[in-house]
């Protein structure tokens, strides 16, 4: 149960560090061949991710998760859960919206870094 803890601490801190624009810290959190899969299907890589945070082109305003789930499998687990979220991309306002998101994890260099990504809107039809 220790274990699965520090997993979601690193996926908080994790998302301290996006929504601050801390890219310094984002890097730390990331492993260098992470991969995110958008709400949209496009495939980012952590340099392409952590470049558009940098560049401002991608601003997150907020991302409160709510219970974080873990299976931890030795030195890897995956994560889901559902968020809130709000984000300001290419210069267009997403509004507050509800997010599911599936993440795997690594452990690294006494880390616990994230390695593929995946965020899926919930259709509020039937959220």
């Amino acid at each position: 149960m220790i274990e699965e803890e520090r997993i979601r601490e690193a996926e908080r801190a994790r998302l301290r560090a996006l929504v601050s624009a801390d890219i310094v810290t984002a890097q730390r959190h990331h492993a260098p061949d992470f991969q995110l899969i958008t709400p949209i299907g496009v495939v980012l890589s952590r340099e392409q991710y952590l470049g558009a945070i940098a560049a401002r082109q991608l601003r997150y305003l907020s991302w409160e998760p709510e219970e974080i789930a873990v299976r931890a499998y030795g030195s890897a687990a995956v994560i889901r859960y559902r968020s809130q979220l709000e984000v300001i991309f290419g210069g267009h306002h997403v509004p507050l919206s509800g997010y599911w998101h599936t993440d795997s994890y690594e452990y690294q260099d006494d880390r616990w870094v994230a390695v593929w990504s995946q965020a899926t809107a919930v259709n509020r039809e039937f959220g």
